[in-house]
């Protein structure tokens, strides 16, 4: 099963403080939805509201079209998964796995059947009888999802459940969590703060600042076009390149705004010419060699090749393959 969420209008405050501004947003059936900022921009709160752990201020939460005012989270067609995985340590997993199909009144021959299912679909057969405390981390992640993809709810909400993980692990677990998700077609909604993690993820960004949604789209989108200073710098480094009545640092620009390059889009070919640049530093990243340069009084930031050597001190023409422009408003 799966069903369309739609967040319309919604407030919700803590004392004086407000959490969430009027957010408004629509999420398709069978998307899978990344809600991403810093901590305390709102976005668990949001999940929250959608799981029925608090109830908002004010406007309205449907899911499949249904208002969810009032609805208690396990009357919901919804389940969470959450970092710390809150798995029983004293049963199987089969049982962890089961367990919210024991509380719906499912026999025990058919909770384990489901349960060998549902351990099979994310890369754990065979392993009912082992025990929580058996399994790594990624694996006692695995069996959480597990856990809660057997209730067949109509959307999955995951709060930042790849945060405990090791970078390596993190990633392997992202490209798993998107086969999944593909596979049984629920909607996912998903909390996290690492932009990576994110672009690997969703079909759409919510990128959230303050109770508000900055930008919203797919990650390519978000990535090279934002919408918002906000989210063109959270998504990554960036170079913001100020154009006053059609005059920068780099010359001339038709408008009033931001000129926004990625340092990737930086180097000696390109559609839009920045200028002789004086090298500062460098320094070699692995994928990429980082450097800073500096044109008049601006300093930019690039990602040139692995095999570049530029020195401190050297001067070469600088060109951006591709830049986005903010309008100042």
């Amino acid at each position: 099963m799966t069903a369309s969420v739609t967040i319309d209008r919604v407030t919700q405050t803590y004392g004086g403080a407000v959490a969430l501004h009027e957010v408004s947003l629509d999420i398709a059936a069978g998307e899978f939805v990344v809600l991403l900022g810093p901590s305390g921009c709102g976005k668990t709160t949001l999940l929250n509201l959608i799981g029925g752990f608090a109830q908002p201020a004010s406007g309205r939460i449907l899911i499949g079209g249904r208002d969810m005012a009032g609805v208690a989270p396990a009357a919901r067609p919804t389940t969470t998964v959450f970092q710390d995985y809150a798995l029983f340590p004293h049963m199987t997993l089969a049982e962890n796995v089961g367990f919210g199909l024991r509380m719906r009144g499912m026999g025990r021959a058919q909770r384990r059947e489901k349960a060998a299912q549902m351990l099979a679909l994310v890369g754990l057969p065979g392993r009912e009888d082992r025990r929580p405390h058996e399994l790594s981390g990624g694996q006692r992640q695995r069996v959480a999802l597990a856990r809660a993809l057997a209730v067949s709810p109509d959307v999955l909400l995951l709060d930042e459940p790849l945060g405990a993980l090791d970078l390596k692990l993190r990633r392997q677990m992202q490209d798993e969590l998107k086969a999944i998700q593909r596979q049984v077609g629920t909607t996912f909604v998903h909390v996290t703060h690492d932009q990576e993690e994110a672009m690997a993820l969703a079909d759409r960004i919510v990128v959230m600042s303050e109770g508000r949604v900055s930008d919203l789209g797919p990650p390519r989108e978000v990535y090279l076009r934002p919408k918002s200073l906000f989210s063109a710098a959270f998504m990554g480094e960036i170079n913001q390149i100020p154009v006053v009545a059609g005059q920068s640092a780099i010359g001339a620009y038709p408008g009033t705004g931001t000129l926004l390059i990625r340092p990737e889009a930086i180097g000696t070919s390109g559609a839009l010419a920045l200028g002789q640049a004086t090298i500062m530093d460098a320094a070699f990243f692995g994928t990429h060699v980082r450097v800073h340069a500096r044109i008049a009084d601006l300093t930019l930031t690039l990602h040139l090749p692995q095999d570049a050597d530029p020195q401190p001190g050297a001067v070469m023409m600088l060109y951006a393959s591709a830049h986005s422009f903010l309008e100042s408003r």
